[in-house]
């Protein structure tokens, strides 16, 4: 299997375990995106909303774990 981030194998993993236990598609889904969140979106303060380029970045982190994990998904075919 091609190496993973960490950031990546987190996500790959909560989505895994989630299927691993007779979880839906939704389940699973689920399960990842809540680790993607917890990867890469710092908590802000109530209320509050980050900055354009934090939002960003933030955006950009999501779009890199996927593309990660569908780069390994098709290399590992």
């Amino acid at each position: 299997m091609t190496d993973l981030s960490p950031a990546a194998r987190v996500v790959l993993d909560a989505a895994n375990y989630a299927f691993d236990r007779a979880g839906t598609t939704r389940q699973g889904l689920a399960a990842a995106l809540r680790a993607a969140a917890d990867q890469v979106v710092p908590e802000e303060p109530e209320g509050g909303m980050a900055p354009r380029w934090i939002r960003q970045s933030i955006r950009r982190q999501f779009l890199a774990i996927a593309a990660e994990l569908k780069t390994s998904a098709t290399e590992n075919q």
